[in-house]
C-alpha cells in the first residue's frame, strides 16, 4: 500500500495538463479583455459606417 502511495506522489503526468489548462485560461482572459477594450470603439466605427452607407444609398433617397 505504501509503495502505491509513493508511486502516486511521484507521478507527474497530471502536472502538464494543469499547466496547459492554466495557459488556456490566461489566453481566454486576454481575449476577453481585448474584446472588451475594443468593443466600444468597434461599435462606434460600425455605427458610423452604417450611417454613411444609409445616407448614400439610393434606396434611402427614394420618396
Amino acid at each position: 500500500m505504501f509503495k502505491k502511495l509513493i508511486a502516486l506522489l511521484k507521478n507527474k503526468s497530471g502536472v502538464t495538463a494543469i499547466e496547459y489548462g492554466l495557459i488556456a485560461a490566461l489566453v481566454g482572459v486576454a481575449i476577453i479583455g481585448g474584446a472588451t477594450a475594443l468593443g466600444g470603439g468597434l461599435d462606434t466605427l460600425f455605427t458610423d459606417i452604417n450611417t454613411t452607407v444609409s445616407a448614400e444609398s439610393p434606396v434611402a433617397t427614394t420618396p
